[in-house]
Parts: C-alpha cells; sequence; structure tokens
C-alpha cells in the first residue's frame, strides 16, 4: 500500500473525498514529522510509538578503500509497534 492507496481507503471507509481524505492523512504524517523531529514521542495506542533515535558516532569501513571511517552521531526517526498492532500481524497467514 502506497500513500494514494490509503487516502482512497480513508475516503471510502469515512465516506468523503479524496482530496478531503488527502489533507487528513497528510495532516496526521505532519503532525507525526514535527513531534519527532522535536524528540517528542508520538503515542497512539494499540498502534505504536513513533520516536526519534540517536545513533552514536562509530567506525565502519570504506568500501572502497578498505580503511576505516568515522561514521558521525545521527538522529533517525523509529517506530515500535503496539500490542494491538503486533497482535494481528501474527494471527495472519
Amino acid at each position: 500500500m502506497n500513500k494514494s492507496d490509503l487516502i482512497s481507503v480513508v475516503a471510502e471507509k469515512n465516506d468523503i473525498t479524496k482530496k478531503d481524505a488527502e489533507k487528513i492523512v497528510l495532516s496526521v504524517f505532519d503532525a507525526i514529522i514535527d513531534s519527532v523531529a522535536k524528540g517528542e514521542e508520538v503515542k497512539i495506542v494499540g498502534f505504536g510509538t513513533f520516536e526519534r533515535r540517536v545513533r552514536k558516532e562509530r567506525i565502519g569501513v570504506d568500501p572502497r578503500s578498505r580503511e576505516p571511517i568515522t561514521i558521525p552521531e545521527s538522529k533517525v526517526p523509529a517506530f515500535k509497534p503496539g500490542k494491538v498492532f503486533k497482535e494481528v500481524v501474527e494471527k495472519q497467514d
């Protein structure tokens, strides 16, 4: 499923236009992105938690020269699925 498919499903399930559904879906995405970028957690009970994690500086290898390189610390988005989400996925064949 891609974003367009998601918008279509939201529109159909809520009996609204695709244009209105797109505004809603994009607003939800923007709110999650903005909160996580600020370092806040977004917890949606039953679905999961979006958060920002910090990857510590580490040593890697340059694939061209095979020389060790330092990979700087970075901040990355992360998602931890909730209990209900995990249970539904596990029950599917």
